[in-house]
């Protein structure tokens, strides 16, 4: 069996140890059973299918280090992963970034991807941000932003091609890097953070809120923002990758489950009509009987294809 191979199926086994750990049902295998269902839509030939993940390569894991400024609000730590590859030659990055809302959970979650992404030849920066409702939008943007820098800042000591900066982020985190894909190098929310140093090359987001104003006046929307749609309309609109697309984005991948109901699936089929329209290279992998939380954590078949779309596009 070729190593990516057996990678993947290792990484499904880890999954399914996870839900039954979580949920502690037994009838988790009938859903498995239709594991590898999926729906991949693409304009052209998608990546997977054209071109091959290579074989894992080693890497190193530095130490954790603080990212952002002395002076900052926060201090917020990024895990870093590099490639154990000799030579002086520049190499791709990755900015991964975790969900929870925008109020919990931590990198860890997102470490299988980013050892994953390393093992390609990304130098993978894995990061924590601020959370609500202590902080609100945009001081999570902002965090982003001041990852970027960090990453451009240390391009020389890591090999990083500053062009070649991609966004990799699930739930909150996805929307995260796809606000900071879409925010471009002028307006109101490129300032007083972002500008040519936050633009990624490629976006790979799983499960993405695109819409704010699609939701509810739900807890978990209502503290990231700081009020109700009625109050904050504007605030609404700006916090929404969906709603400040332009030609100039980067090419996107998404994935999303279709039994979704935290974030259901017109998040990902608008986004990505909406990418289209703009005539930006995207693909969309809508994962059958999948919700939220499981289409992470059964996504084994999805990263692989969003990877595939980021090497196509950075060629690590």
């Amino acid at each position: 069996m070729p190593r990516t191979e057996q990678l993947r199926v290792w990484q499904q086994c880890c999954a399914f140890t996870t839900l039954r750990r979580v949920t502690g049902l037994g009838a988790i295998a009938l859903m498995l059973s239709g594991c590898s269902a999926s729906q991949h839509i693409s304009q052209g030939e998608p990546a997977i299918e054209s071109s091959t993940l290579r074989e894992p390569q080693p890497f190193t894991r530095l130490a954790p280090s603080v990212y952002t400024p002395d002076e900052w609000p926060q201090a917020l730590i990024a895990n870093v992963y590099l490639p154990d590859e000799p030579g002086d030659a520049l190499r791709p990055a990755a900015l991964v970034v975790h969900g929870g809302g925008w109020r919990n959970r931590t990198p860890e979650d997102m470490q299988g991807i980013a050892e994953q992404l390393a093992g390609q030849g990304y130098v993978a920066v894995n990061i924590e941000y601020r959370f609500a409702p202590e902080y609100r939008f945009p001081s999570q943007l902002h965090d982003l932003q001041q990852a970027m820098a960090w990453i451009h800042a240390n391009a020389d000591e890591w090999q990083v091609d500053t062009n070649r900066i991609v966004g990799v982020g699930f739930s909150s985190g996805a929307h995260l890097v796809s606000l900071l894909a879409v925010a471009g190098a002028e307006g109101p929310l490129a300032e007083p953070y972002g500008g040519e140093q936050s633009r990624l090359a490629a976006v790979l987001a799983g499960g993405l809120p695109s819409d704010l104003l699609k939701f509810d006046d739900g807890r978990l929307v209502v503290d990231f923002i700081g009020g109700t749609r009625a109050e904050e309309n504007e605030a609404y609109r700006l916090a929404s990758p969906a709603r400040q697309i332009t030609p100039k984005a980067p090419p996107f991948f998404l994935f999303h489950g279709k039994w979704d109901q935290l974030v259901p699936v017109d998040h990902a089929t608008d986004f990505y009509q909406a990418l289209q329209d703009n005539n930006i290279e995207s693909e969309l992998y809508l994962q059958r009987w999948r919700g939220h939380i499981t289409s992470f954590l059964l996504r084994g078949g999805a990263i692989d294809a969003g990877i595939a779309f980021l090497n196509r596009q950075v060629n690590p």
